[in-house]
């Protein structure tokens, strides 16, 4: 393979991968979403570009949020019936058959939970990761630019970006099981700013914002320099 050949520009291998897999969901306006570039920092820097279509609906949101929810407590088995008052042996098949429901395996994790939602949502752009490897956007959420005109983003993608970036060691508070990253940037007017990640950090709901975010995002290690 050339040199030429492997220089792909983000912006060509998008439209090639949109060809084959669209971006679902609402109709696109004229122009990406959002368009950055980033660098990851680590012993070798790798270069990140960020090509989104469109936001997420409220509606593509909330089987994200939904999955870190606490689970709806199981209902509490009524008591067995009392021997001798001709209901003993029901009590037993009933306790029977409630041992083989437990037997179906432990639930899933909230970030199994989440995985799962991720891998189902629609996809709304790309990662790209030295203008060749994408990374699909599954989630992706701003919040209005404050009065400076700096700009709150999530973005979800569907794999670890940490495939490409080795010096991302998942810190020990951060879910290992996860197979997904979220990328939560803080940017200014000029499209200059920092990103954060779940490679490094939790994942929880931001209940006031309504939006998956990082957990404790001003502790979290600054794993990302963006600009446009």
């Amino acid at each position: 393979m050339t040199a030429s050949s492997r220089a792909i520009p983000a912006g060509f291998a998008l439209a090639t991968v949109l060809a084959f897999h669209p971006v679902d969901g609402p109709a696109l306006a004229e122009g990406p979403a959002l368009a950055l570039r980033a660098v990851a920092a680590g012993a070798v820097e790798v270069p990140l570009t960020i090509e989104l279509l469109r936001w997420s609906t409220d509606a593509e949101r909330a089987p994200l949020l939904a999955a870190l929810a606490p689970p709806t407590p199981a209902p509490q088995p009524s008591p067995s019936p009392a021997a001798g008052d001709g209901g003993g042996r029901g009590g037993r098949a009933a306790g029977r058959g409630g041992r083989g429901g437990r037997s179906g395996g432990a639930p899933l994790t909230p970030i199994a939970r989440l995985t799962t939602a991720v891998k189902a949502a629609p996809t709304l752009g790309f990662i790209w990761s030295g203008g060749v490897t994408g990374y699909a956007i599954k989630y992706a959420w701003r919040a209005a630019p404050r009065d400076d005109g700096t700009e709150r983003i999530v973005l979800v993608t569907d794999r670890r970006l940490d495939a490409h970036v080795p010096d991302w060691t998942p810190a020990s508070g951060a879910a290992p099981d996860a197979e997904f990253t979220l990328v939560e940037m803080r940017v200014d007017a000029k499209g200059v700013g920092e990103g954060k990640t779940s490679l490094t950090t939790n994942v929880v709901v931001d209940a006031a914002a309504q939006t998956l975010a990082l957990d404790g995002y001003e502790a979290a290690p600054t794993l990302l320099e963006v600009s446009r």
